[in-house]
């Protein structure tokens, strides 16, 4: 089923982050790109039309009319997966599933790949169970026109989770800098433009299965040295073990008063995945220098001070500082 000259593509979404960079690059492919959202996350890539419409509502896919070289699903609820599916399967030439690697079960094997066990749960209020059900009736209705692709942490400018970001805003100031015990400890990652150059390929090609969009493993230790070194921090790092940091109330990975990209070291894994299938589906992935770059300058102009989704605030951190008793916090 292709539609013409012109490819077509439908964005299930599109004005989120991820979403734009997904329409702005299949704009820049030459397709012709409508995108299918509340429009309430912000405005489209340029280049794109919006359809406005509430997917949970009646009608919500009767504007979206004619047949579809690339639909991408960027959704993980029920009530939008399947009704998307019912209305658009039978007239998607192939569909891109955005799913996540919080589908698998077992976060502490290392170099673990697409094959790796699922999380089993009835419980799809969880984003991993839910995103595991949409995966099933994805390919329960498209068979072999669909791809499947499972980012790790997505990471980039203007990324709205603030977790990659936090470091390189935190090594922009002063002070002594509060992090977990670094040995033995992973950062993985995909910037967000690559990610989205993928998605575009996949549909473009045609490609049918599931990969880990993942990029190389890297040493935590290394990553914030890397973004020390590029911020002009000069200043140490307070490393504090698991117990220490839970204790006083700073959480793993992301969200309020946590220290984002610490994890378990049980869930050494869940950094380490294997990216060996994304590589040979022709995912690539730039320097992670170049990343480091782009966020330090994003975060630099989104304001370095400002409050965030995901760390410790300034005053958080000088007083778990305190308490561990680290001189000149």
């Amino acid at each position: 089923m292709m539609t013409g000259d012109v490819r077509r593509v439908l964005v299930l979404g599109g004005t989120g982050w991820l979403g734009r960079e997904v329409t702005r690059a299949a704009v820049e492919s030459g397709a012709e790109v409508v995108c299918l959202a509340r429009g309430e996350s912000g405005a489209v890539a340029d280049g794109a039309e919006l359809e406005r419409a509430d997917r949970v509502q009646p009608g919500a896919y009767d504007a979206v009319t004619g047949d579809w070289d690339e639909v991408v699903e960027l959704a993980h609820a029920p009530d939008l997966v399947g009704p998307a599916l019912a209305a658009l399967a039978d007239r998607a030439a192939h569909w891109t599933l955005v799913s996540t690697v919080s589908v698998y079960a077992d976060d502490a094997e290392p170099d673990a790949d697409e094959s790796a066990a699922l999380v089993e749960s009835d419980d799809l209020s969880e984003y991993g169970a839910a995103k595991v059900a949409a995966e099933r009736a994805s390919r329960a209705r498209l068979g072999d026109r669909l791809a499947i692709v499972r980012p790790g942490l997505i990471v980039g400018p203007g990324d709205p989770s603030d977790r990659f970001g936090y470091w390189p805003a935190r090594l922009s100031r002063p002070g002594p800098v509060l992090v977990p015990v670094l040995a033995e400890r992973s950062v993985q990652v995909v910037d967000v433009t690559d990610l989205a150059a993928w998605i575009v390929h996949a549909g473009t090609t045609g490609f049918v299965g599931t990969v880990n969009a993942v990029g190389a493993p890297q040493p935590l230790g290394d990553v914030l040295r890397q973004v020390a070194a590029l911020a002009g921090y000069t200043g140490g790092f307070v490393e504090a073990d698991d117990d220490a940091l839970l204790d006083r109330d700073v959480q793993y990975w992301a969200g309020p008063r946590s220290l984002p990209l610490w994890l378990p070291t049980s869930a050494a894994g869940f950094a380490r995945r294997s990216g060996a299938a994304f590589r040979a589906a022709g995912g690539r992935t730039r320097p992670l220098q170049e990343t480091l770059r782009r966020v330090l300058e994003d975060e630099r102009a989104r304001g370095v001070e400002r409050p965030r989704r995901s760390g410790l605030s300034p005053a958080d951190e000088r007083a778990v500082l305190v308490a561990l008793g680290a001189t000149g916090a």
